[in-house]
């Protein structure tokens, strides 16, 4: 049974560390949610360990220029963890290739910067469709006038050529403002449809999680961490925490808000738990919006 809660202090206490998203928990992809921001400040004044896990198809250091222009504070939060950084480190391992066709949008391009712990490989090189061995895809070129139904002969065409993609961000909408826009995930979803493979590395997958470990107890934190994840989206945040054996949040005013009643602070009871059974997934907590 998933309990409602009025405010993240009703639990924080049983928890070492927060695994929180960043779209639609956090921030609205324009401005902070200063509730949102105080229950992370207060979690961390309590002891706690903030970090901040996103299907952000950028590599950290991007994710936090972001951030920090858009007003979040630096006391709010620890690390930052993305899938971007999941991401690229398997595209420097090589699994689609040396050349590759990039399908994202310019803002995207420090997707290829080397990592540190990548300085020895070989380099990964951006070349056109037809002389690529691999697709990276970190989103549309232009999501915010283009649908992934714009790439279909592209993709047909990776497709028909026997090429890998792999997807930076396996989210498949997020809600800008009040703009909702389509991801790299939404890409890969409809390659796969089209009978090609994608590759993930975000939430709901495994890599990013045991990265987020990795770089949580390299900072300092405890070796065994009581962990809580928090996020809206209910086959990444939800899914990817209850998969990994991690207490999870489910922020119900995020991108299925309608679907819980008129008051996005308050969902309905009865409306959340038809919502949850019909996909066969039980969070262990659900809050209205992070608070």
């Amino acid at each position: 049974m998933t309990r409602i809660l009025s405010s993240l202090s009703d639990i924080a206490a049983g928890y070492d560390a927060l695994l929180c998203d960043l779209w639609g928990c956090l921030h609205n992809g324009v401005a902070p949610y200063p509730a949102a921001v105080a229950a992370l400040q207060d979690f961390r004044r309590g002891g706690g360990r903030v970090v901040l896990l996103t299907n952000a198809p950028r590599p950290n250091a991007l994710v936090v220029e972001q951030l920090d222009r858009m007003g979040v504070p630096r006391d709010a939060w620890d690390i930052v963890v993305s899938s971007g950084d999941a991401a690229r480190d398997a595209m420097f391992a090589g699994v689609v290739g040396r050349n590759v066709w990039f399908l994202g949008p310019e803002k995207d391009k420090g997707f290829f910067a080397v990592p540190p712990e990548r300085a020895d490989a070989p380099p990964v090189v951006r070349v056109d469709l037809d002389a690529a061995e691999g697709v990276v895809c970190t989103g549309l070129f232009d999501d915010l006038t283009e649908t992934p139904d714009h790439y279909r002969l592209r993709l047909e065409q990776a497709r028909d050529r026997g090429l890998k993609l792999l997807c930076a961000n396996p989210d498949i909408v997020v809600d800008m403002g009040d703009k909702r826009i389509y991801c790299a995930g939404a890409l890969a979803q409809l390659y796969t449809e089209l009978g090609g493979e994608s590759l993930y590395f975000g939430k709901p997958h495994a890599p990013v999680y045991d990265l987020a470990r990795r770089r949580l107890a390299a900072a300092g934190g405890p070796a065994e961490p009581r962990l809580l994840a928090v996020g809206d989206g209910i086959h990444t945040d939800v899914e990817g925490g209850l998969a990994q054996g991690i207490d999870t949040i489910f922020v119900t005013g995020g991108l299925a808000a309608e679907s819980f009643g008129a008051d996005v602070e308050a969902p309905d009871p009865a409306r959340l738990a038809d919502w949850l059974a019909a996909r066969g997934l039980s969070p262990a907590y659900a809050i209205g919006r992070l608070r």
